[in-house]
C-alpha cells in the first residue's frame, strides 16, 4: 500500500475534486446500464460536488478522501443507516460511494478508503458495513469479495416502456 497517500477526511476544499470523481461513477454506471443509472448532464460534476457538499457536516456520515502529492485520487462516502424493515436488516454501516481515480487504481487506495470508512462506522456502532455494486463492475466486486464482502442481495429492475423520463425526477440541486 503506498505510503505518499493520505486518507482523511473531505473538506470543502476538495468539492470540485468529489464533482468529477463522481461525475466519473455516474458515467460509468450509465455506460453499464443506461435504462437503470441516471443520466450523466452536462452539469453532473457541479450537480455531485453540490451533492456531497451537503453530506460533509453530516453527524451520520463519512466522506473519505485519498490524497496523493496534493491531489484528490479516491473517495468513500458512507454514513449509518437505521434499522431498515423495507430491506429486512438491523442497522448497519452503508457505503455509498468508492471511487478511485483511473490513474490511482491497483495500488491500495480503494482498500484504504474501505477499511477508513468502515472503521470510522464501526466507531459509531455500526454492526456491519453494507454496499451495493452494479452488476457489471467486476472489478469492483473482486476488491470487495477480497477484503471480505459476501454477496447478499441481488437487485433487478424491470423497465417500463410507457414510463415518463421525467416521472420520480427532482430538481438535483438548487
Amino acid at each position: 500500500m503506498p505510503d505518499n497517500v493520505l486518507i482523511r477526511q473531505a473538506e470543502t476544499r476538495d468539492l470540485p475534486a468529489l464533482g468529477k470523481l463522481g461525475a466519473s461513477m455516474v458515467r460509468l454506471h450509465h455506460d453499464f446500464d443506461p435504462q437503470r443509472f441516471m443520466a450523466p448532464g452536462a452539469d453532473v460534476e457541479e450537480g455531485y460536488s453540490w451533492f456531497l457538499g451537503t453530506q460533509l457536516d453530516e453527524p451520520d456520515v463519512f466522506v473519505g478522501v485519498a490524497e496523493r502529492a496534493g491531489e484528490v485520487v479516491g473517495y468513500v462516502y458512507a454514513g449509518l443507516e437505521p434499522q431498515s424493515w423495507k430491506e429486512l436488516r438491523d442497522a448497519a454501516g452503508f457505503i455509498h460511494d468508492l471511487v478511485v481515480d483511473e490513474r490511482a487504481r491497483r495500488a491500495g487506495i480503494g482498500t484504504r478508503l474501505v477499511e477508513a470508512a468502515s472503521d470510522w462506522l464501526e466507531k459509531r456502532g455500526a454492526p456491519r458495513v453494507i454496499l451495493w455494486t452494479a452488476d457489471k463492475n467486476n472489478g469492483a466486486q473482486r476488491l470487495f469479495e477480497r477484503i471480505g464482502f459476501r454477496r447478499t442481495m441481488i437487485e433487478m429492475t424491470r423497465d417500463y416502456v410507457s414510463a415518463k423520463p421525467s416521472v420520480g425526477r427532482a430538481k438535483r440541486y438548487p
